[in-house]
C-alpha cells in the first residue's frame, strides 16, 4: 500500500463523534504517525501538522468495520477483486472490511487467508478474513480452526449456506469457544425456504412467487443460541438478521447472558418486500426483504441496542447474472458505498447511537480492538452532511435506495492512519456509464448484488 509522504495531518472544523469517549461536539483531531495524539476544541490543537484538512460542515468520526463483505477472491474477479471491493468500502466509509470465505475455492486454509492479506491485492483498507467453518462449507468437516486464527482470521462461518446438522453447530461452537474465535450463522432453514425467491407476504401472493417464512431465519437463531449456552467463553454472532421472531431470540439470549450478538444490513432497515415491484431482480436479497413490520421491528432494535452493528452484505454479481427472470437471478446485496449515508443519515435513531454500530461494536464482535478506537488509532472518516438524491438504476448507491428517496451525506473522506486515503467528490464525477443496466460506478468491476 502506497504510504503518503506526509506523515501528520490535523483535521479541523468538524464534529467529532466518538462514541467510545462518549464525545459528540466540535472539536479539532491531530494524527502523526498514524496514532491519534490530540483531540482539542476547534483552534485549540498545540501541535503543527504538515497537512490540514478542513472539515467544516461534516462529521469526523472513527472509521466504520463492515463485519460482512464478498469479496470473490479468489475465483471470481470477473466480479469483483479485494482492490475493487475495499475501494468500494473506503468510498462508504469503512476503513475495514470482514470478508467472508465463500470464494472459488472456499478459503477454509491458513494459505487462502493469508493469499487475502497479502500486499499484492492491493488492498486500500484493512481486511480481515473470515474463514469457513467446515471444509468448503459443506456443513460436515470442521475445518482447523487454530491454523486459520493463526493465519489471521477473525471468526469463522460457512456464510451462504447455514450450518444446519445440530451436531456440527455444536462442535463448531465447542472448539471455537476454546479459542475464543466468534462463530458467525448464517441463519436460514434451507429445508423451508428451498425454491424461494422472496419473503412471504402479500407481494409474493400478487406475484405468485414462492415466499420465504420468517420462521425459517428464527428456528436457526433460536437452535444457535440453544446451543451457545453450553459452552462457556462461546461466541456467536447472527448475520443479516432480518424478521421481529429472531430478535426476540437474540433480546432473550442478551437478556440470559448468552454471549450472542446480531448485525442487520441497511436494506432490511430501509426497504421493504413491496419493493420487489414487479418481479424486480435488483431488490431479490439473500434474506428477503421482509414485510414493514419486520423493518419497523430494526429499526427499534438498533435503537434499544439489541443490534450489535451495521453491516453491508456487500456482495457483487456481474450484470447477466441479474437480467434474467426473478427467480433464476442471483441474490442482490447493498453495496458498501451507500453505506455511510445511511448510518449517519437514516431517519429514526440518534446518530451517536448508529455511529457506534459502525465502528465500536464491530471491532468487539471480531475481536479487532484498539483499530478503530480514535484515540487508540487514526482510522476515521469525514461525512458530509448534505442530502442526496437517490434515483433509481444510475449506480449501485441509487439502486440501493427506494426511488426517489433520499438520504443525508455523500462520498466522504477516508483517512487510514495518518494518510488520507480518498477524499470527497461529488458522486457523479466516479460514474461509468455503461449504458442500460450495465451502468456502474468506476470503483467496482461489477453491479452489486447479493451472495
Amino acid at each position: 500500500m502506497a504510504q503518503n509522504k506526509s506523515k501528520s495531518l490535523l483535521i479541523k472544523n468538524g464534529r467529532l463523534i466518538d462514541p467510545a469517549a462518549g464525545i459528540d461536539a466540535p472539536m479539532d483531531v491531530l494524527l502523526r504517525d498514524g496514532r491519534v495524539v490530540e483531540v482539542a476544541p476547534t483552534g485549540k490543537i498545540h501541535g503543527g501538522s504538515d497537512e490540514t484538512f478542513d472539515a467544516k460542515g461534516s462529521i469526523v468520526a472513527p472509521g466504520f468495520i463492515d463485519l460482512h463483505v464478498h469479496l470473490r477472491e479468489p475465483g471470481q474477479s470477473y466480479k469483483e477483486t479485494i482492490a475493487t471491493g475495499t475501494a468500494a468500502a473506503a468510498a462508504g466509509g469503512f476503513t475495514s472490511v470482514c470478508c467472508m470465505p465463500n470464494t472459488v475455492p472456499v478459503a477454509d486454509s491458513p494459505e487462502w487467508v493469508t493469499w487475502m492479506q497479502q500486499p499484492e491485492r492491493g488492498a486500500v483498507v484493512n481486511v480481515f478474513p473470515i474463514a469457513a467453518a467446515t471444509q468448503a462449507s459443506k456443513g460436515a468437516v470442521l475445518t482447523d480452526f487454530r491454523a486459520l486464527q493463526r493465519a489471521g482470521a477473525v471468526a469463522i462461518t460457512d456464510d451462504g449456506r447455514p450450518i444446519l446438522s445440530d451436531a456440527i453447530m455444536r462442535d463448531t461452537l465447542r472448539v471455537a469457544a476454546e479459542i475464543g474465535l466468534p462463530v458467525i450463522q448464517h441463519a436460514e432453514d434451507t429445508r423451508m425456504t428451498e425454491h424461494c425467491s422472496m419473503n412471504e407476504g402479500s407481494t409474493s401472493f400478487r406475484l405468485g412467487l414462492r415466499g420465504m417464512k420468517t420462521a425459517s431465519e428464527a428456528s436457526i437463531v433460536e437452535r444457535d443460541i440453544q446451543l451457545a449456552q453450553q459452552f462457556t467463553g462461546s461466541r456467536l454472532h447472527v448475520a443479516h438478521l432480518s424478521t421481529a421472531d429472531a430478535l426476540k431470540a437474540v433480546r432473550r439470549a442478551k437478556r440470559d447472558k448468552v454471549r450472542a450478538t446480531c448485525e442487520v444490513t441497511p436494506h432490511h432497515f430501509a426497504l421493504t418486500d413491496e419493493a420487489v415491484g414487479e418481479y424486480d431482480t435488483n431488490f431479490k436479497m439473500n434474506p428477503p426483504l421482509r414485510s414493514a413490520e419486520d423493518r419497523e421491528a430494526l429499526m427499534i432494535a438498533l435503537a434499544d441496542g439489541t443490534v450489535d452493528a451495521i453491516a453491508t452484505d456487500h456482495a457483487p454479481h456481474a450484470v447477466h447474472e441479474k437480467t434474467v427472470e426473478f427467480e433464476r437471478a442471483d441474490v442482490r446485496a447493498w453495496a458498501d458505498r451507500a453505506c455511510d449515508a445511511f448510518v449517519v443519515g437514516h431517519r429514526g435513531e440518534r446518530r451517536v447511537a448508529r455511529v457506534d454500530r459502525g465502528a465500536a461494536e464491530p471491532q468487539v464482535i471480531v475481536a479487532v480492538r484498539g483499530v478503530h478506537e480514535l484515540r487508540i488509532h487514526a482510522d476515521q472518516v469525514v461525512h458530509p452532511r448534505e442530502r442526496r438524491e437517490l434515483r433509481r438504476h444510475q449506480t449501485e448507491v441509487e439502486l440501493a435506495g427506494a426511488a426517489g428517496g433520499s438520504v443525508r451525506g455523500r462520498r466522504a473522506t477516508r483517512v487510514v492512519d495518518d494518510r488520507v486515503a480518498e477524499r470527497a467528490a461529488p458522486l457523479e464525477e466516479r460514474i461509468v456509464d455503461r449504458g442500460g443496466l450495465d451502468r456502474h460506478d468506476s470503483t467496482t468491476k461489477a453491479k452489486v448484488f447479493g451472495d
